[in-house]
């Protein structure tokens, strides 16, 4: 195997590893688990606060395998475009939302924005189910993630709205 072509097959998994970091730790970041947050009320089902970085990172690295997968599955051209504009879109939205939630103190807004998230991950299983099979599955676990959030979103607007 030639060093070009080593490269050409490492570029795509150091960029989504890289994408990948640079989302979750924007995220982490944007996450501020103080006094406004342990403040809240919480559904007795939510997930213990220990849970979500490990669950994180495993939908983070899933995400960055499926970016990789369907990069090697698609051609140069407006597919792969489209596929790195909705992961790009993707990140963006995952930050606001923490952005929203934890830093700004707003769970409301972050419940208006966590649709658009969800639909985010829903358009990438749909458009890599088109190329690559494997890489929509792995998606699944986020989507399944962000609708739990979802619904804890909603929980905690229920049960300590409103905000200002």
């Amino acid at each position: 195997m030639t060093a070009s072509r080593r490269g050409r097959l490492w570029k795509p998994v150091v960029v989504a590893a890289f994408a990948a970091l640079c989302v979750a730790t924007l995220g982490a970041l944007m996450t501020d688990i103080g006094p406004w947050y342990r403040s809240l009320q919480q559904p007795a089902w939510k997930p213990p606060d220990a849970a979500f970085g490990p669950i994180w990172t495993l939908i983070f690295a899933l995400a960055a395998a499926a970016g990789v997968i369907g990069w090697r599955r698609t051609a140069p051209g407006r597919v792969r475009e489209w596929m790195l504009v909705l992961f790009a879109l993707n990140g963006f939205l995952n930050v606001l939302w923490s952005l929203l939630y934890f830093r700004l103190h707003r769970p409301d807004w972050s419940l208006v924005e966590v649709p658009f998230l969800w639909l985010s991950v829903l358009a990438l299983v749909v458009m890599l189910w088109r190329v690559a099979r494997l890489a929509s599955v792995l998606l699944l676990p986020y989507l399944l993630w962000v609708a739990i959030a979802a619904v804890l979103n909603w929980e905690s607007v229920r049960l300590n709205g409103p905000f200002h």
